[in-house]
């Protein structure tokens, strides 16, 4: 199994601007990512099983988990479902 990396390792990496438009989608998706990984390895899924269970491809499950593809609102709800889970998408006044 690969050791994760938090967004901050990454984006420190990779030298991502904070100010380019596309910062705050990247780190969405890499969150999002992240916990979709986390919650199919607490079940015992392949990304294979997790994606069949969504009506996804085990590729584009990776690239998913990778946080290389920013998903849609009908995406998230079949990967919910696929896990048993209810999205939920809420608004939080800005720290």
């Amino acid at each position: 199994m690969t050791e994760r990396t938090s967004w901050s390792e990454l984006r420190d990496e990779l030298g991502v601007d904070r100010a380019h438009p596309s910062y705050d989608a990247a780190r969405i998706a890499f969150e999002l990512g992240v916990e979709v990984r986390t919650l199919r390895e607490e079940r015992g899924w392949s990304q294979t099983e997790l994606a069949t269970r969504a009506g996804m491809t085990q590729s584009a499950m990776a690239r998913f988990e990778a946080g290389g593809t920013v998903p849609t609102l009908p995406v998230l709800e079949r990967i919910a479902g696929a896990l048993g889970m209810r999205l939920a998408v809420e608004l939080r006044p800005a720290s």
